[in-house]
């Protein structure tokens, strides 16, 4: 078996001083830590699919020369947080309605910080991680414009040419609209891991429960629906911190964390279908010999 190279990452010099040659039922493999932490970087390599690296299937190992590290945590931090402000907004923790506070955070963090990452996740030829990020990043600065008063006055727009109910009618189209997108990206993590594809599931939730919440405004008195809003805050906030746990398992590794952050492939992935062809192989006979 061949053993396995640094990884190309920032902490390249450390996987170069620790590499070691590891079994196949290696448990971190089995869990699914990050894969960049044991990299094989030869030709035909392929790295397990991967939330902390915004990879949905099988990649190429980062080469050694990669100058742009992994951008992928930066991008799930943007996202977590303003998730996060948003989604306790919705919640209505502590009576708090005013989505105010967010527009800071939508255009700096949640907007630009993740739409630069995004860029860079097309810069190492992620097409997915670009895609992502860059739209998500989008939607945030779209979000905070929107929500921006007296500057570009797209609620009150809408409230003195017609009314409140126009705005939050269209606004639930801006949501489902997201929806449909973030849908799509989530059909393409199937296949990936517990951890990466549950962040979608929750994400297309959270603006399913907010769109539909603002839709039948028309027919709530003028006013979104409160369990709905609450339902799309509660989805919300646990994406937030399933973004925060990829963006974990793609920062932490053996130089800087005690443990490796566990993401658990499906076993109809790649990697869960190579665990239960070795578990097979291990239980024949004769094979109790084998390294």
């Amino acid at each position: 078996m061949a053993s396995s190279s640094g990884s190309g990452s920032s902490h390249a010099e450390h996987n170069e001083s620790t590499k070691q040659r590891r079994p196949h039922n290696n448990k971190v493999h089995e869990y699914g830590g990050n894969p960049l932490a044991h990299a094989n970087t030869g030709d035909s390599a392929r790295l397990p699919a991967f939330g902390g690296a915004f990879q949905p299937g099988l990649y190429k190992p980062p080469p050694q020369s990669r100058t742009i590290a992994n951008p992928a945590p930066t991008g799930l931090a943007g996202f977590a947080l303003t998730t996060f402000l948003l989604s306790a907004i919705n919640l209505g923790t502590q009576n708090l309605a005013s989505p105010s506070l967010v527009i800071g955070p939508a255009f700096a963090y949640g907007g630009l910080v993740q739409l630069l990452a995004g860029m860079w996740e097309i810069a190492i030829g992620n097409v997915f991680g670009g895609a992502a990020l860059s739209s998500y990043g989008g939607f945030w600065i779209g979000l905070a414009i929107i929500l921006t008063p007296g500057g570009f006055q797209v609620e009150e727009t809408y409230i003195n040419s017609t009314s409140v109910v126009s705005f939050y009618t269209t606004f639930s189209f801006y949501l489902f609209a997201w929806f449909i997108f973030t849908f799509i990206l989530w059909l393409c993590t199937l296949k990936s891991t517990v951890a990466f594809c549950s962040l979608f599931f929750m994400v297309w939730m959270t603006f399913l429960m907010l769109g539909i919440a603002y839709y039948q405004a028309a027919t709530n008195g003028g006013t979104p629906v409160i369990a709905l809003e609450r339902a799309g805050g509660a989805f919300g906030i646990i994406a937030a911190f399933i973004a925060w746990w990829n963006m974990l398992a793609g920062i932490a590794d053996k130089s800087n964390s005690l443990f490796l952050v566990p993401v658990f492939h499906f076993p109809w992935s790649d990697k869960g279908r190579e665990a239960k062809a070795s578990q097979a192989a291990e239980r024949a006979p004769g094979n109790g010999d084998q390294v």
